[in-house]
């Protein structure tokens, strides 16, 4: 754990010439949107248009670890529908953004650079972002480095303290995952890592789930969506690493700001603690906590959707 924090919040290193990630077949509905970032690699997120009505700022969606746009294929056209225009973004080494040669550039403090520019291409001033887990991490990040991009925050299952439970369960699969031959293998491999997580998820539900997580690489040959190389990070931590201490960050991004928190009820990652102790230090900090769910809810719950739809209509 101390490595991984340590690696992922320390200094990074000027990257080698960038590697693309393989193209891959997505749903419409959204605008193809790439930019290419400060040490030159070709990143990609998906915009979605918002609706008529009223202007209001707009909203960036980050994934979690292994993660990537496709999480938020539902979230996104829901709040677009409101009138908000929505920008998903593949962090790079995950999705349709090109992998980084330098693993030591996975880190959130390069990410958030990476939100930066994004936001200075598409013209966006301000808008709200909407973080799972590593999505969260990279927000805290940025109210650090650009304070002024971040109008408000929904921050999904994570805090500034990451329970050792939950962080030694990801690095068991993060970066293992040999390819599956069939959907049927890659949905059945996806539940078995996340089936107690989502014990309430369908079929249907995980075969989504599963073509969220893998692509095709070639008939026949599904891989996991991501670069394999963001699992260094989890190495083991040499003797005297310490951990960073994450509540700066958090309290950063609290200042001034409407915040919410979703948590899974059975998280391993985001401990009540935790969560009790943001509320205290950050008394606008609206939360909600969706019963029988861990790490992390899919936003697709009634009361994760009602309680994102309930803080955007109050946020600018």
């Amino acid at each position: 754990m101390r490595r991984f924090l340590a690696q992922m919040f320390g200094a990074s290193q000027a990257p080698a010439a960038p590697a693309t990630a393989p193209p891959q077949r997505e749903a419409v509905g959204y605008a193809e949107r790439t930019w290419t970032s400060g040490d030159g690699l070709s990143l990609w997120a998906r915009d979605y248009g918002g609706a008529d009505g009223p202007a209001r700022l707009p909203v960036i969606c980050i994934h979690g670890l292994t993660r990537n746009s496709r999480d938020f294929e539902d979230v996104a056209p829901a709040i677009a529908a409101t009138g908000r225009r929505v920008l998903a973004l593949d962090v790079r080494g995950r999705g349709r953004s090109a992998y980084d040669p330098n693993p030591t550039n996975y880190n959130p403090a390069v990410y958030a650079g990476d939100v930066a520019s994004l936001m200075g291409e598409a013209g966006i001033a301000r808008a709200i972002f909407l973080g799972t887990s590593m999505g969260g991490l990279i927000t805290m990040t940025l109210s650090t480095l650009r304070p002024d991009l971040i109008a408000g925050a929904i921050l999904n299952d994570i805090g500034p303290e990451i329970a050792t439970e939950g962080l030694t369960r990801i690095g068991s699969y993060v970066g293992s995952g040999a390819p599956a031959a069939s959907w049927a293998e890659a949905v059945e491999r996806t539940r078995a890592i996340n089936g107690s997580a989502q014990p309430h998820l369908t079929d249907a539900d995980w075969d989504r789930f599963a073509r969220r997580t893998w692509r095709e690489a070639e008939p026949g040959k599904l891989v996991l969506d991501y670069d394999p190389a963001i699992a260094q990070a989890f190495a083991a931590a040499p003797a005297g690493t310490p951990s960073p201490d994450l509540w700066p960050l958090y309290m950063a991004l609290a200042i001034n700001r409407p915040m919410l928190l979703v948590r899974g009820g059975a998280s391993d990652l985001l401990a009540e603690g935790t969560a009790a102790r943001m509320q205290a230090l950050a008394p606008q900090l609206r939360r909600v906590d969706i019963d029988g769910v861990g790490h992390a809810p899919t936003l697709e719950e009634p009361a994760a959707r009602q309680a994102i739809a309930d803080f955007l209509a109050d946020a600018p």
